[in-house]
């Protein structure tokens, strides 16, 4: 694609809110469809008044490209396939044809290589991180990757007729902010189709270590990011403007031969910690006693240990008229007590 259609679905540099002011810089770099965002240290790059600023956003994209940047990277992606393989699938389950297509975070598209051009005829991936984007899989749709950072995305609004995220979103700090700008720049009746990981995701990593540092320190810091709740997801995304909302989850359990190469995989996915408040040293005692832990608390028989990751998949539409909508309060005309009013069949049996 061309630098003057990547203008065109971009917005203009001069209407970005964010683009002037001093929470973030941004710019169109002349290789392609690139654009860089930068927040300041200590906000939001939505700027939004009142968001909790919980996560690093500039130390999760030192962690993303140092992971890309391993010549061994490719060993570190099965959860993401295996994720990306099953939006993919509910993308599927869309009797369409989606002419234009985002994926969010897509880092090295984990979703497009599941689908084919005939579902999905063009994409523009983005990604934090560049390294990542550098090591995009070819797949058989078109696909335009843009440098972006998550919080703000450079789109005009009623652009895509279909956007996709995995494994991306739980990083954010304004969640509703951006699931908003996930609304705006999709089509009336145009789909939205995520996955994150919840709140129970690692909890036998986290519960160890916990026990574990409280036995050798005294008390606890945490060494696991939080994670969004299931009960919060669809208020979330019936705040932002989605309707026909669908939130279900699934659990994906993978057996570890220990904790180190939990953390040494959680590291090669570039999902280590990036909280504000996370403590960069843990003591070789903590993990000794954490991995005595976890063997204890959660082992197998055959001396592994499972690594638990609780996968959040939405589905929410952008409004549109043609779409079915509920009755109005008062418009039926049975009433559930004349169920009971409704004669059995009767007994045809011959004796």
């Amino acid at each position: 694609m061309s630098s003057g259609v990547c203008r065109r679905v971009l917005r203009a540099a001069g209407s970005w809110p964010a683009a002037s002011s001093s929470a973030s810089r941004c710019r169109i770099t002349s290789s392609g469809c690139r654009l860089r965002c930068e927040p300041r240290r200590g906000m939001s790059a939505s700027g939004a008044k009142g968001t909790m600023n919980v996560f690093n956003r500039e130390m999760k994209k030192r962690q993303k490209n140092w992971a890309a940047s391993l010549q061994d990277g490719d060993l570190y992606d099965y959860l993401r396939d295996e994720v990306g393989s099953r939006v993919a699938d509910r993308v599927y389950d869309i009797t369409r044809t989606f002419p234009l297509a985002l994926d969010i975070g897509g880092g090295k598209s984990h979703i497009a290589e599941h689908i084919s051009k005939d579902v999905v005829e063009r994409l523009f991936l983005t990604d934090v991180s560049e390294k990542a984007l550098k090591r995009t899989r070819r797949g058989e749709i078109p696909t335009h990757r843009v440098l972006a950072d998550e919080e703000f995305l450079p789109f005009k609004e009623n652009t895509f007729d279909l956007v996709v995220s995995s494994l991306s979103l739980h990083w954010i700090n304004d969640l509703p902010g951006a699931l908003k700008q996930i609304n705006q720049v999709l089509k009336p009746d145009g789909v939205f189709i995520g996955a994150m990981v919840g709140g129970e995701t690692l909890y036998e990593l986290r519960c160890s270590l916990q026990l574990a540092e409280i036995e050798r320190e005294g008390g606890f810091s945490p060494h696991v990011s939080p994670y969004t709740a299931v009960t919060d997801l669809g208020n979330l995304l019936g705040r932002a403007g989605f309707t026909m909302l669908t939130v279900d989850i699934d659990e994906v359990q993978v057996q570890y031969p220990g904790i180190i190469e939990v953390m040494t995989d959680l590291q090669g996915m570039g999902e280590s910690n990036c909280a504000w408040n996370r403590r960069s040293l843990l003591h070789r005692d903590a993990i000794l006693a954490a991995a005595a832990i976890y063997k204890e608390m959660y082992g197998n028989e055959d001396g592994s240990i499972p690594a638990t990751f609780e996968i959040l998949y939405m589905i929410g539409w952008k409004p549109h008229e043609s779409q079915a909508k509920p009755a109005k309060r008062g418009s039926a005309s049975v009433s559930f007590g004349d169920l009971s009013k409704i004669s059995q069949p009767a007994n045809t049996n011959k004796s």
